[in-house]
């Protein structure tokens, strides 16, 4: 493993571990790490066989560190969060709109990578159309989700939600997480260095 991914690893175990010791509501800790748990196994799987690259790698431990801060405080409690509200005049801690920009922007260039080194698809223009469509189905099924866990749990689902009283949060998500893939996309030159700096160490 080369230094940069085991510091990844490092950094991702160090911040689970404090995430996971004493989280505000254990209930919420597990919903918004699932997804962490879920993907540090098929990376470790497909670390050798299809590694990513560099770049996308600390995009997602960023992302993970994002929702393992979110499990420990929900999101409506995270102190940085009113720290923003405060700073931004705002009525509502905003951290959750990080977390749902960042369920765009990371997915945005996880799917780019795929889609190019796949050659599934070769138009710039479809490309970028696909990512964001892609971005999009991966908001609305987290949004069914958390209709799914308020089903479930009823009361018990409010700090999972964390619609802070927001009638619009369900839209405001899947806004935010829309701008964030856009703005992924505005890195694409700097996505293709990475790519191609990956192809000269495979070879």
């Amino acid at each position: 493993m080369r230094p940069l991914h085991l510091s990844l690893c490092l950094i991702l175990v160090a911040v689970l571990a404090w995430s996971g010791f004493a989280p505000y509501d254990r209930v919420t800790w597990w919903l918004e790490v699932l997804p962490v748990l879920i993907a540090v196994p098929v990376l470790a799987l497909s670390y050798r066989r299809f590694p990513l690259t560099d770049m996308l790698y600390v995009l997602i431990v960023l992302h993970a560190i994002v929702l393992m801060v979110g499990g420990a405080y929900t999101y409506a409690r995270v102190p940085f969060g009113f720290e923003l509200q405060h700073w931004l005049h705002l009525q509502r801690n905003p951290y959750d709109r990080i977390g749902h920009f960042m369920q765009g922007f990371v997915p945005a260039l996880v799917a780019r990578e795929i889609l190019l080194r796949g050659g599934h698809v070769t138009g710039r223009r479809m490309l970028a159309f696909f990512c964001l469509c892609i971005v999009m189905a991966i908001s609305a099924w987290y949004e069914l989700v958390e209709w799914a866990a308020a089903v479930a749990l009823g009361q018990g689902a409010d700090e999972f939600l964390g619609t802070q009283g927001d009638q619009w949060d369900t839209q405001s998500d899947m806004f935010m997480a829309m701008i964030g893939g856009a703005c992924a996309l505005l890195l694409s030159r700097w996505h293709d260095r990475a790519l191609a700096a990956l192809q000269l160490s495979r070879r």
